[in-house]
């Protein structure tokens, strides 16, 4: 609330129309009392206005919320998000997600995508609900694109976090939780695929509060489960729901049935117990015995999941039409709108000192570019509006880079289909053409110098060796993993000096597959695909000597040089890697050939005789050689060197040395034995 009349502060100081200022000069001098009233009069007018416009604004940013689903691999994200697009008339018939049709759901827009059933990219739509605007963004399940749940929640206010009624919690809802704890996101549960045979909600609900650590509970009870699942019973409103018509449109109230009138009783006494441990006002009613009326607890429910003590669950079965209306309507009731959530900027004119950011229209302009793809017209940023307003051709100031650049086009997404739009204001989702920027750029207007805090980024855990079959395709192949790379910030490509290979790195084998299928796909290149080499070592066990002459007769000047000495293993502990001792006394070799020598070892230690691989933990002593005084050149010393190592190498027992990775698990506390037991066999 604070906030809230911040805010509106904010905006009655900010909404000045220039045309009551601007006033003509009269001909004749007012009267003193004429000129006090017509100032009154004016002070109010403006001060009317302006509150009308605080009011507006306010009001609008009220009426708005940005949401994210996450979940689990195949909980249903993509085909509740289709749902939602449906029952708010944003499209006009359901598709399946890997349908029979060949359509496939509107959220999954890529062909990649439509082929194996499952999300790659997060995509954003919007949809309006009952006057509210709703700003959904659907990401992927699989661990191997975290990359874009990671960046999806970053700017989001609030996410529904969707279970299987089967499969619980699983290891992907863990990860996905801790992703939103880490944004501090306030969240509603959705119990997904009721209809499904072995669904079990109130499992799945205490699996949320001990492997989650959620302090949840309950807001609705299903009417019958698997084949038998008919409908809903709101604990809030106590009312019995049942979604009728050909895709469950029709959603029709109706009073509780006779033989679940207990069940509901003690679930609703539960989900006010639950409330009040965490909601004082509620706390009060309860403990007085007061009784609690719909609209007492819902305000309770609502402050509790904003403050993030509190995680409402809802269900339904998506798939069967059954429970997104109520789901949606708890979107609406109890995740917050955007002027609710503290958003931070750092200021970086005063050493990246903390500015909260009010969330209203009249401010400078605040955007974060959370994501980046390569579309038909450039590369499309998507951005989250946090303060201000931006307007198409408006001027706007990368703070990053410090440049200015203009915006082109603005536009509103709806998966891959876009929208034009003139402006966009704090709140709003929006996306730029032509924008030349990097994931985590922040953007304002040019009066402020703020950026906002970047997204954690995890490491890549997997690499794969990667290059064109045709060699004229060169081209196109670094231009596709450059691309890659810009939109994706887990996707790493990097030159082995050893091997000479392009290696790819990213989270996992499914990430890897699906980028070298849009290789071939978006770029038309067939790329060779194989694991890297792995980067052994060799190194010598014993000592050996050498006594080699290099000697070439060729017309003019030859060829000659002698060199003797020994190799010997390094003693454990050692610093260096390569030891080069000349013990020669007197003048052999002359001084100016030792330098020429030296290199010639090294450079034999680059390649061992055994399986290729450089040598390590060797030291070269040069005891004694010979030269001829027109011969002798630097080139015959070090051609001499490299052919003495290669005599003797194999004498000191070379052996190959394995590469040691460090290797870190993680996994729930009550599977350690079984992981330590695999560990140790």
């Amino acid at each position: 609330m604070a906030m809230a009349r911040r805010s509106a502060s904010h905006l009655l100081s900010s909404f000045r129309p220039f045309s009551l200022l601007l006033q003509p000069p009269l001909s004749d001098a007012p009267s003193p009392a004429a000129s006090a009233r017509r100032v009154l009069s004016s002070a109010s007018a403006l001060r009317a206005r302006d509150e009308k416009d605080a009011a507006r604004w306010r009001e609008s940013m009220d009426r708005m919320r940005n949401i994210g689903i996450s979940a689990h691999i195949d909980s249903g994200k993509t085909t509740l998000t289709e749902r939602v697009l449906y029952y708010t008339g944003r499209i006009h018939e359901i598709h399946e997600v890997r349908g029979r049709d060949g359509v496939g759901a509107k959220m999954d827009s890529m062909d990649l995508e439509r082929e194996k059933g499952i999300t790659i990219q997060s995509a954003a739509t919007y949809c309006t609900w009952k006057g509210y605007q709703v700003n959904i963004i659907d990401t992927p399940g699989h661990v191997d694109f975290t990359i874009e749940v990671e960046r999806a929640l970053r700017v989001l206010d609030g996410a529904i976090l969707v279970l299987c009624s089967v499969g619980g919690v699983q290891s992907q809802s863990i990860t996905v939780d801790r992703q939103m704890r880490r944004y501090e996101i306030p969240r509603v549960a959705f119990i997904n695929k009721l209809d499904r045979m072995g669904a079990d909600p109130w499992k799945v609900l205490n699996q949320a509060r001990s492997k989650l650590r959620h302090h949840n509970a309950a807001v609705q009870v299903p009417i019958g489960l698997e084949e038998e699942f008919e409908g809903l019973v709101d604990l809030v409103e106590m009312k019995a729901y049942k979604f009728e018509g050909s895709s469950g449109q029709s959603v029709s109230a109706y009073d509780i049935p006779s033989n679940m009138e207990e069940l509901v009783a003690e679930k609703r006494r539960e989900l006010i117990e639950v409330v009040s441990e965490v909601d004082d006002q509620l706390a009060e009613s309860f403990l007085n015995d007061e009784p609690i009326t719909a609209n007492q607890l819902k305000e309770a429910i609502r402050r509790a999941t904003v403050s993030r003590k509190f995680i409402p669950v809802y269900m339904g079965s998506a798939f069967k039409n059954k429970g997104v209306q109520p789901l949606l309507d708890g979107v609406l009731d109890y995740l917050p709108c955007p002027l609710e959530v503290d958003n931070y900027a750092l200021d970086q004119n005063k050493s990246e000192e903390k500015v909260l950011l009010t969330g209203t229209p009249a401010e400078p302009l605040v955007a974060l570019a959370f994501k980046l793809e390569e579309g038909r017209f450039g590369q499309l940023t998507y951005l989250r509006i946090y303060d201000g307003m931006i307007r198409k051709g408006d001027f706007i100031y990368n703070v990053n880079t410090g440049k200015k650049i203009k915006v082109p086009r603005l536009v509103r997404m709806h998966s891959n289909e876009m929208e034009d739009i003139q402006e966009a204001h704090a709140g709003q989702i929006v996306a730029v053409f032509g924008v030349d920027c990097a994931s985590g750029d922040t953007f304002t207007d040019g009066t402020v110098k703020y950026t906002m805090t970047s997204m954690n980024v995890p490491e890549p855990v997997m690499s794969l060796a990667v290059s064109p079959i045709s060699k004229d395709s060169g081209g196109q192949f670094s231009k596709a993993l450059n691309r890659f790379q810009k939109e994706d910030p887990t996707f790493r490509v990097g030159l082995d000096p050893e091997s000479g290979q392009t290696i790819i790195s990213g989270m996992g084998e499914l990430h890897l597959d699906i980028y070298v299928e849009r290789i071939k796909r978006e770029y038309k290149v067939d790329a060779k695909v194989g694991k890297p080499r792995v980067n052994f070592r060799e190194t010598i066990t014993q000592r050996a000597e050498f006594d080699y002459l290099h000697k070439k007769q060729s017309g003019g000047q030859g060829q000659y040089g002698r060199v003797c000495g020994y190799i010997e293993p390094l003693p454990s502990g050692s610093d260096g890697k390569f030891e080069f001792d000349n013990m020669i006394i007197g003048q052999a070799i002359p001084s100016n050939f030792i330098p020429a020598i030296e290199k010639g070892f090294r450079e034999a230690c680059n390649s061992g005789s055994l399986i290729g691989h450089p040598v390590e933990n060797i030291r070269i002593v040069l005891t004694d050689g010979a030269s001829h005084q027109v011969d002798s050149s630097e080139l015959a010393f070090k051609l001499a060197a490299i052919y003495a190592f290669r005599q003797c190498y194999t004498a000191a027992k070379p052996v190959i040395l394995e590469p040691v990775m460090k290797v870190e698990l993680k996994f729930p506390t009550e599977f350690q034995g079984t992981v330590t037991g695999d560990m140790n066999k």
